[in-house]
């Protein structure tokens, strides 16, 4: 009998999410939720794991919870196909790390280029958190606890994921068949791997000031896109432009559509029409510009409509918060058991125990 098929995806809650997050991840859980392909969906926000590198700051992972959640439901996520609920409320998924430890080498997660990569960004170098260092454990908890098939991220996360294979293999393999493997689900279109910043920066970031968030207004992503980074060699529109390295085409390649010509740019037929022009010259980069602001606001206008109306009535998105946690907990709580089972530690529930030992000391 094939297994039922479940995603499980999630957002650190550091900040409000933007375009990168969205091409990257969330369009494609919103098209994943409405397939019907998958039997449960969850989507959660880790702010457990955003408080490894976050601690003396908890406000901010705090405030940016319900930033995350109406973001969430703006780009489309539907609580009743997807269970919302946040990390740090699933209390089972502490206790399976605490046993997934015991698969886990040290060397083994310091050769994690995930891991590496992340530890020198936040210059973790000579002082990493414990916490931090075995966030690909966690990881593997969050999975492993809804039993997810499947898990969308980018291809910078496969080492993680590939991480939370090895654990379900070498728990299953000592301790019987219990643990789902999961596969990873990547996104389908190669620019939205790793949307650049505004500012040509191969990440966006909120320190770096370089992103386009979903809940900016169109005066804000008007502006972000007048100042985006091109091609600093195309000076006069006559000059021939480099696509390479240019963020303008980055975004086109992620959100142009070619019914986006007719509406806003009749005198090309297509992307490909428009980069060659660029690129013999002739084109200056304005008029590209404007031709990217109408597609942004095209698909950023009916989200922060959206955002604006789950404004209103901030209490029913902590309620709908809450009924998620009920929702996850209540599935993580039925894989605990079966771990504990499988682990040999659910002292009290296992009859047959209790009576072996009672007769191995004489009594009847």
């Amino acid at each position: 009998m094939e297994k039922e098929k479940i995603i499980l995806t999630g957002d650190r809650p550091t900040g409000k999410l933007h375009i990168g997050h969205y091409v990257g991840s969330l369009r494609r859980r919103v098209e994943l939720q409405n397939s019907g392909l998958y039997k449960k969906i969850f989507v959660f926000e880790a702010d457990g794991q955003a408080l490894t590198d976050n601690i003396d700051n908890p406000e901010k992972v705090r405030q940016n919870v319900i930033e995350v959640a109406l973001d969430y439901l703006a780009v489309g996520l539907d609580p009743s196909k997807s269970t919302i609920f946040i990390q740090s409320q699933i209390p089972e998924l502490c206790e399976l790390t605490f046993y997934y430890m015991d698969l886990v080498t040290v060397s083994r997660l310091q050769r994690n280029p995930t891991v590496k990569t992340e530890i020198q960004m936040r210059n973790f170098e000579t002082s990493i958190p414990v916490g931090f260092f075995t966030y690909p454990i966690s990881q593997a908890a969050d999975i492993t606890a809804f039993k997810a098939t499947t898990v969308p991220v980018g291809e910078d996360q496969e080492p993680m994921l590939e991480q939370a294979r090895e654990i379900v293999r070498r728990f299953n393999y000592i301790y019987g068949e219990t643990l789902v493997e999961p596969e990873i689900l990547l996104p389908d279109n190669a620019a939205c791997l790793r949307l650049p910043g505004t500012d040509g920066k191969a990440k966006m970031s909120k320190s770096l000031g370089n992103c386009i968030y979903l809940s900016d207004s169109a005066d804000e992503v008007e502006k972000k896109v007048r100042s985006m980074y091109t091609d600093p060699t195309h000076i006069k529109v006559s000059d021939p432009g480099k696509l390479e390295g240019n963020t303008v085409f980055t975004y086109l390649d992620a959100f142009c559509r070619p019914e986006h010509f007719g509406r806003y740019l009749p005198d090309y037929a297509n992307l490909d029409e428009l980069k060659a022009h660029y690129t013999r010259g002739g084109l200056g980069d304005v008029k590209v510009k404007k031709f990217l602001a109408a597609i942004m606001q095209e698909e950023l206008a009916p989200i922060r409509e959206r955002r604006k109306a789950y404004e209103k009535d901030i209490p029913a998105i902590y309620d709908m918060l809450k009924k998620g946690c009920e929702v996850a907990r209540e599935a993580a709580a039925q894989t605990l058991d079966e771990v504990r089972r499988a682990m040999k530690i659910n002292y009290f529930d296992d009859e047959a125990l209790i009576a072996e030992q009672a007769k191995r000391f004489g009594q009847e």
